[in-house]
């Protein structure tokens, strides 16, 4: 006997003789009752909506098995990675949370650093840049600049000891 998927007369048929099958099949993939359900209608609804002739009751129930398989595999690995994403989550360090008067006071020290930096001459300033923010070594420096590699570590000096006058505090450091 031939069925057409999406013939009602066909799809009663078949779903009363293959929906046990299948529902076995969600349940021992996934061992939810619930998520099983969902499963099988989410393939009883493909089943319909591809309107697909198939040659006996046999044939459209292996295809209903293969597409509940597939659906049931699926929904596991969203699962597995979802409880991944948590227990990364969960692993991950607790930021510490900040106040205000810190936030503050981190924002007006990164303006008047900047500032600063700002006020160097261009050649110690350009230097500064590269080792401290760029996070360049000495001997990278010199060849971008041309210059000694000494004179890049006196440059370095000269720009972090104007930055300290300028910035009035001896304890601070550009880093």
């Amino acid at each position: 006997m031939e069925i057409k998927s999406s013939e009602n007369e066909s799809f009663r048929l078949v779903y009363e003789e293959v929906f046990p099958v299948v529902m076995r099949v969600a349940y021992h993939v996934t061992y939810n009752m619930d998520v099983s359900e969902d499963i099988c209608q989410e393939a009883f609804i493909r089943f319909y909506e591809k309107n697909i002739d198939f040659r006996s009751v046999d044939e459209a129930k292996y295809w209903l098995i293969r597409v509940t398989k597939n659906l049931a595999i699926n929904v596991m690995k969203r699962k597995s990675r979802e409880q991944a994403m948590v227990d990364k989550i969960k692993k991950a360090p607790k930021v510490p949370v900040r106040n205000g008067e810190d936030a503050l006071i981190d924002s007006e020290t990164r303006t008047l650093v900047r500032e600063a930096v700002e006020k160097l001459p261009e050649k110690l300033k350009s230097v500064l840049v590269l080792k401290e923010y760029a996070d360049l070594n000495y001997k990278q420096i010199s060849g971008i600049l041309h210059i000694s590699e000494s004179n890049v570590k006196v440059r370095v000096h000269r720009a972090r000891k104007i930055m300290e006058s300028m910035l009035d505090r001896e304890e601070m450091h550009v880093s």
